[in-house]
């Protein structure tokens, strides 16, 4: 059977391959550690890709910011339907629809048991955590294909509870593999609640993801700091005021905003290829959105830190930033008592809740992000466009099942 996927080819270039049809056993390729290879998966189940999403972390790699090897298949936002399920699997049923969090997680170990899924210990040689077509995560396939591998499916999958309702909200429901938890593990990190003041730094997806969830906790005022004027009014649209980094320091816009210079809850949804603010707004500066979320977030809060950061940067400015070090005011953060939350968002943590709030019409997340719909083919230009700066959510379809519902 064919198996179409997306692979990096390179610094800024992605193309669109034939790769093997999925088997219930890890195989060798790009990107896969060798103690990986031939690792059996009875637990798991092969799933026609109903919807799988770019994500920001992907566009990382693409630009060549990151060790990467070439032909890795992308994709770790991944909703399917399940055409093949694996010996040890006793839940999960063929046909079923269902959401697979970005994180691979064995549901056995200490991590796991703890409901930290996003750093797994039995999944990727190299280190905690796992996920689908990302580099240095232990090489499972990436789901920007027609059809993927999914291990450990009775713990992994969230399954939607009726087929028909999903496939109609599919666009909102595509997001709790990644962005929508995401940005709700920012926010809930920062400690958003009923009257929060919040500032989100970052209005790609995940920013504006997480600005949604700041409203669904009870923010009484959310503000969104980007540079990209077509982003910044997608977060108006919902109820958000903005920032204009490029205009100047964000602490002076937000006091002309609330009156004071600075808020109760701060979301990093940037991360390490962040730029300068004001007159330096062109140049990448990756400590800039953590010093100045240390500034203006107040003594006492927490700063959500979503965005994404690594060790190992080969395209950073920085001799230092290419090993994942920087230039942090450490000392102002410790000065005003500062809990900083990191790393991967555990979704299994959120997504059931999430898909309820997606299902009863509570929250509107794929209009927010401005979820829009592709084939496989066009995922080239899908990267390209999203790369420039396009005010969307890019969804691929490969197999025309988002356009049908």
């Amino acid at each position: 059977m064919s198996n179409k996927a997306v692979s990096y080819a390179g610094p800024g270039k992605v193309e669109v391959v034939d790769i093997p049809y999925p088997e219930f056993e890890l195989k060798d390729g790009p990107g896969v550690n060798p103690a990986n290879v031939g690792r059996k998966v009875d637990h798991g189940v092969i799933l026609k890709v109903v919807s799988t999403n770019i994500c920001g972390s992907d566009q990382h790699m693409v630009r060549g910011r990151t060790t990467a090897p070439e032909g890795l298949v992308l994709g770790h936002e991944i909703t399917g339907e399940v055409v093949e399920v694996g010996r040890d699997v006793e839940f999960i049923k063929k046909g079923d629809l269902v959401s697979v969090p970005f994180n691979i997680a064995c549901g056995r170990c200490r991590n796991c048991k703890e409901r930290k899924t996003g750093i797994c210990l039995n999944v990727n040689p190299d280190r905690p955590g796992s996920a689908y077509g990302y580099v240095d995560m232990g090489g499972w396939v990436g789901g920007q294909a027609e059809y993927v591998l999914v291990p450990y499916a009775d713990w992994n999958l969230l399954k939607f509870p009726d087929k028909d309702q999903a496939l109609e909200k599919i666009l909102d429901l595509t997001m709790l593999s990644d962005i929508f938890p995401t940005g709700f593990h920012g926010a809930v990190s920062a400690g958003v609640g009923v009257g929060s003041t919040v500032y989100v730094a970052g209005a790609g997806p995940v920013g504006l993801a997480a600005a949604t969830s700041a409203h669904l906790l009870g923010a009484a005022v959310v503000i969104v700091g980007d540079l990209v004027e077509d982003r910044l009014a997608k977060a108006r649209s919902f109820g958000c005021e903005t920032v204009d980094v490029s205009k100047g320091d964000p602490k002076d816009q937000i006091e002309q905003i609330l009156g004071v210079p600075e808020v109760d809850c701060g979301v990093d949804a940037v991360g390490f290829e962040a730029r300068g603010h004001g007159d330096n707004a062109q140049t990448e500066a990756p400590a800039t959105v953590l010093n100045s979320l240390m500034d203006i977030t107040m003594a006492g809060g927490s700063l959500g830190i979503p965005g994404l950061y690594v060790t190992g940067d080969p395209g950073a400015a920085e001799p230092a930033a290419r090993e994942g070090s920087l230039s942090l005011r450490f000392g102002l953060g410790f000065a005003k008592s500062h809990v900083f939350v990191t790393g991967q968002c555990p979704v299994m943590k959120y997504h059931r809740g999430l898909m309820q709030a997606i299902l009863h019409d509570k929250v509107s997340i794929a209009k927010n992000v401005n979820a829009t719909a592709v084939s496989l083919d066009e995922a080239p230009k899908a990267y390209a466009d999203f790369d420039a700066g396009a005010a969307k959510k890019f969804v691929l379809d490969p197999h025309g099942m988002v356009k049908a519902a």
